[in-house]
């Protein structure tokens, strides 16, 4: 069996094709996309400086949350068809299979936050639209305009020439971050801004437990990226995570799960728009994409990287934190 050792890779891309690939050390974080490297490693820093493997997943998020220049997650992030950020995120733990999970909520920076306070703070697993928003106010989570004037500006635009609200291919850049600590434990977490000038309350499969994201604790975790639609109709991440109890490499998991929806949506594989990431366990990973192009990042102690996935077509997935609707795509 391969192991990725503490140092870097000479060949990170054909490494990743290796189906053996383990982490040397634990924790070991693997988010989807370039931002998730940054992301891992913050959560990492807090994993390292004490805090448990849940609040080091949260601060990973976090910080991908936080950045203003991704069009598709947290502050920054394009608004629905009516001006407004609407935010989804969920997070879970695996001990005890906890979680909580936000939909359509406006005005906070942070719904990965609020998403855990819904699960330790209430008895309920998920609070969406005005209700999300004011517990999280109630929760001391101080109400912000999330919308750029960038962002703003690209809406009355699209406002005055186009008003498509077709699914595009670059409609996909969530961050979905999942974790293994040393005591073999899981958890992991989901956000995203959703697709750009979607209809005002479309809520996709990134706060939906088993679509955007799921965790096991006896097995492993996954999760996703992509249009929410064709995830969310095949509880993907769960699917992800069952191919792993079966036995398969968390990359082939993630490979059969597309392949699967694929038969049952009757589409080619490449016009899904769907990825997926996953961790077992033994501290294995892999990630799958309908197309090629989709970076997933893996951090542990001594070493943290950028891979590509397995693609499962020739079709580039398109741009990294896009977001845009179809009729803008090359």
């Amino acid at each position: 069996m391969a192991v990725a050792g503490g140092s870097m890779m000479s060949n990170p891309t054909a490494q990743a094709q290796q189906k053996g690939l383990i982490a040397a050390k634990k924790p070991v974080f693997v988010a989807t996309w370039n931002f998730g490297k940054p992301a891992n490693e913050a959560s990492l820093r807090r994993y390292t400086e004490g805090g448990s493997l849940l609040d080091a997943i949260e601060e990973g998020i976090r910080l991908t949350e936080a950045d203003k220049s991704n069009a598709s997650v947290g502050a920054g992030g394009k608004p629905a068809a009516n001006g407004k950020v609407q935010l989804d995120a969920c997070i879970m733990n695996g001990p005890g299979s906890k979680a909580g999970s936000v939909g359509g909520i406006e005005d906070i920076m942070h719904p990965i936050s609020v998403a855990r306070a819904v699960m330790e703070k209430t008895p309920h697993v998920m609070l969406v639209g005005e209700g999300a928003r004011a517990f999280a106010i109630d929760q001391g989570f101080a109400p912000a305009n999330l919308l750029t004037p960038e962002e703003h500006d690209a809406w009355k635009t699209w406002k005055k020439e186009n008003q498509s609200l077709e699914v595009g291919e670059d409609n996909h850049d969530t961050i979905a971050l999942v974790g293994l600590d040393g005591e073999g434990n899981l958890a992991g977490g989901c956000s995203t801004s959703g697709l750009a000038y979607k209809l005002p309350g479309r809520v996709g499969d990134s706060p939906i437990l088993g679509s955007g994201l799921y965790v096991d604790n006896e097995i492993g975790a996954a999760g996703a990226t992509g249009v929410g639609e064709n995830v969310m109709r095949f509880c993907g991440s769960f699917m992800v995570v069952e191919y792993m109890r079966q036995g398969l490499h968390p990359e082939d998991a993630c490979a059969e799960t597309i392949r699967r929806i694929a038969r049952l949506d009757g589409r080619p594989i490449e016009e899904l728009h769907i990825n997926f990431i996953a961790v077992d366990k033994q501290g294995r990973f892999g990630a799958a994409g309908t197309g090629k192009g989709f970076p997933y990042a893996v951090t542990y102690p001594g070493y943290s990287q950028v891979l590509q996935s397995k693609a499962l077509s020739q079709r580039a997935i398109g741009i990294e934190g896009g977001n845009a609707p179809i009729d803008q795509q090359p």
